[in-house]
């Protein structure tokens, strides 16, 4: 993760610093469309798993509404400069169904098991099938570091 100003990292070292970044960063900006009612971007907790991205919303939430109606979603992680911009497909599961993996990171990572909550949760997994990560104008060139769910390197 660590960035010298003005060296454009190679692709094994973005692919390496994103997956630490994916690892230990905790909010992630979540952006979904509806075929009737455009485009909502929400920030929401997550969890890596080392090959998904695991959210949690309100089964009501516009999010959740709007990944049944198209599941294609980009998520990013919130700093503009050390860009991280993923592309994948949103699987839901109702709270109670929620695979025990994804429910448990979730869990581990912020104290919170909404499945123990009133109210009705979904469980959100993407698995990423495109991975763009840069830093500043010099690395635009070279910034697809997962290409059709392989990372490159």
């Amino acid at each position: 993760m660590e960035s010298t100003e003005g060296v454009r990292r190679q692709t094994a070292e973005r692919v390496r610093d994103t997956r630490e970044r994916l690892a230990v960063e905790r909010d992630m900006w979540v952006a979904t469309a509806h075929p009737e009612h455009g485009p909502h971007q929400v920030p929401l907790w997550f969890a890596w798993d080392g090959r998904a991205v695991w959210m949690c919303t309100d089964a009501a939430s516009v999010t959740a509404r709007n990944v049944r109606a198209e599941p294609r979603v980009r998520l990013s992680l919130p700093d503009t400069y050390d860009v991280v911009l993923l592309q994948g497909e949103a699987e839901c599961f109702p709270d109670q169904e929620a695979p025990a993996d994804g429910a448990r990171a979730l869990a581990d990572t912020f104290g919170w098991d909404p499945r123990g909550e009133e109210g009705s949760f979904v469980y959100v997994r993407v698995v990423p099938r495109t991975v763009r990560a840069w830093c500043g104008e010099r690395e635009l060139r070279g910034r697809v570091v997962m290409r059709d769910g392989a990372w490159l390197a």
